[in-house]
């Protein structure tokens, strides 16, 4: 009964680090699904191999570097150079730019998926090249991409516990903090656990069923 009573104490502070995550999260998949969309389309469609090798490595160095270090460079780094970002707006970009990187790919892959006679078809028929890519390959590219956004989303989510390295106060920011002070340890990381799940599997469950209905459609 305790433990049950300690639990419901601590589930106040923990959903306002959940909000918290919510909200960086939301942020962050708006800007990176933007930043992704574009980049993908550039390596498309894009016949300079300027633009091309400074995409591929500014992915190549988005994936392969820990997005801790980008949010320690952006906190941190550009304080030196007199830009004072607010921790929950370093977090955002950093995750930003890394997330950019990951869907360029993802989106990319769902537009080369899609057979050359769809371009060729919207032209046949008067389109531009802004009006094939508007209303017959992006809707189609995202739907083959789906699948693949569904994970990155998710994973988002758990991601933005990195946050608390640079003390925005998320969920695991405020565990830790609860942890110092009531030493309840199994207990508050337990409520971690089951706020994290809470957020995750209605997320994946509604993204499953959207692949079910635009399969249906199709």
């Amino acid at each position: 009964m305790a433990n049950l009573e300690a639990f419901l104490g601590l589930l106040p502070l923990l959903l306002k680090g959940a909000v918290s995550a919510l909200e960086i999260a939301l942020c962050t998949l708006a800007l990176a699904s933007v930043g992704g969309l574009v980049l993908a389309v550039l390596l498309t469609f894009s016949r300079s191999r300027l633009v091309h090798g400074a995409i591929a490595c500014f992915i190549e160095w988005m994936r392969n570097v820990p997005a801790l270090a980008h949010l320690f460079l952006i906190y941190f780094g550009l304080s030196y150079l007199g830009i004072n970002l607010p921790a929950w707006l370093a977090a955002i970009v950093g995750l930003s730019l890394v997330g950019s990187a990951v869907l360029a790919d993802t989106f990319r892959a769902g537009l080369q998926s899609l057979h050359v006679g769809q371009h060729e078809a919207g032209q046949a028929i008067g389109l531009n090249r802004m009006q094939i890519l508007r209303y017959i390959l992006l809707p189609q590219a995202l739907r083959v991409a789906l699948p693949a956004y569904a994970n990155y989303v998710t994973q988002l989510i758990k991601d933005t516990s990195i946050a608390s390295a640079i003390a925005v106060p998320e969920i695991m920011f405020l565990a830790r903090n609860l942890v110092t002070s009531t030493f309840q340890t199994s207990l508050i990381y337990l409520a971690v656990m089951c706020i994290y799940a809470a957020m995750i599997l209605p997320i994946g469950a509604g993204f499953i069923r959207l692949e079910r209905h635009l399969g249906a459609a199709r």
